[in-house]
């Protein structure tokens, strides 16, 4: 779920109902929520989605067992924390910044970050 939509997902995935954290993104971006929800004790699942034509990439859904979760909320309360403990900003969970800096209305997107 991008932080631009406030839409509270439930699925199942791998016969578990998960609450649903994004959906149609690549490994890279899978690797990067992963290790940011376990790092936050929520256990993490992820589910390989149908190809519609067989050219087209490989594309995820990744959801967390905590239905009651919502991505939006987590990150704007500043309730999620990095691995060395400052809390996550919405730059840094769309992968805009590797800093955590709190004032991100100010974000200036820079070719170093």
């Amino acid at each position: 779920m991008a932080l631009n939509k406030g839409k509270h997902t439930v699925s199942e995935i791998d016969g578990v109902r998960c609450t649903v954290v994004e959906s149609g993104i690549d490994e890279s971006r899978v690797s990067f929520l992963k290790n940011l929800l376990e790092f936050n004790k929520f256990e993490v699942r992820i589910e390989k989605e149908k190809k519609k034509q067989e050219e087209d990439s490989t594309k995820f859904t990744l959801g967390v067992t905590d239905v009651a979760f919502n991505p939006v909320i987590a990150v704007y309360e500043r309730v999620l924390r990095t691995q060395d403990g400052h809390r996550v900003t919405p730059a840094y969970w769309n992968q805009w910044t590797t800093i955590c800096n709190p004032n991100y209305w100010k974000l200036k997107r820079n070719k170093e970050s």
